[in-house]
């Protein structure tokens, strides 16, 4: 690699990770102004503590985010065993309205949510959230698990059924373990877009139970507080804490990497 691909390649890393150090950094920062010089301090985790909204908006996030992934992940991996495995009639037309949800403007998707939910009485609250979340993430799964399944030879899983397993023990005893890594790659993709997820959760959240995001939103309309900066800090370490542990015991794509 030349210096001058190294010197862009850093100025990348810079753009993308500066603004998150900087807010991390913020949160250690005495003034509730940002101001500087830089004194040190854990006085906003001290007032988190105590901000009862934000730490529930956050714990809300955070289990809608679990049982998104949870659901996603069992959901969109079925669908990705039909569409690799089996062949019927408009597999290439589900396969193909698979993407447009993933690329309608969330705008769209929330207020078209928002009607329907309306329309058959399903409403607004958590169960809801968790619909539309699921929703959301069930694409990126079967895109994910779909990926990893093209790294799986399919004459394994018949190797098995020609020594006498039954299908259904073949894909639990060979297919599924292989796929294993691509499936926690797709459920932590499902966890980080439901987490990250504002405009559903504002068009479906109400005023007594919200999601961090909105949390947020609101808050800055009132006024900015070093607090944000402190809460997005710990969940932004767990997430990529998550991400980290997974990276380094798996490759996505069903190939096992242990060391």
């Amino acid at each position: 690699m030349t210096a001058l691909a190294r010197i862009y390649l850093l100025l990348i890393l810079v753009f993308l990770y500066l603004p998150i150090v900087v807010m991390m950094a913020m949160g250690f920062n005495e003034s509730s102004l940002y101001e500087l010089p830089f004194h040190f301090s854990t006085k906003w985790y001290s007032e988190l503590a105590g901000n009862d909204q934000l730490i529930t908006s956050g714990i809300n996030s955070v289990v809608i985010a679990v049982i998104t992934a949870v659901v996603a992940t069992v959901l969109g991996t079925m669908a990705s065993v039909a569409l690799a495995r089996r062949t019927f009639k408009g597999k290439t037309l589900l396969q193909l309205l698979l993407l447009p949800p993933i690329a309608i403007p969330w705008l769209i998707t929330g207020t078209a949510m928002l009607v329907f939910f309306f329309w058959t009485g399903i409403g607004r609250g958590m169960h809801a959230l968790i619909i539309g979340h699921v929703a959301l993430a069930i694409p990126y799964v079967v895109l994910v698990v779909g990926t990893g399944f093209q790294t799986i030879r399919a004459d394994l899983e018949e190797a098995a059924i020609s020594l006498g397993s039954t299908p259904l023990h073949a894909f639990f005893s060979v297919t599924l373990p292989l796929l294993a890594p691509s499936i926690v790659g797709a459920a932590l993709f499902a966890f980080a877009v439901s987490l990250d997820q504002f405009v559903i959760s504002y068009f479906l959240a109400t005023p007594g139970y919200t999601t961090l995001p909105v949390q947020i939103y609101s808050a800055i309309r009132k006024g900015f507080t070093p607090e944000i900066n402190a809460i997005s800090t710990i969940l932004l370490l767990g997430s990529m804490a998550s991400i980290l542990v997974f990276v380094l015991f798996a490759r996505p794509g069903g190939i096992s990497d242990k060391r």
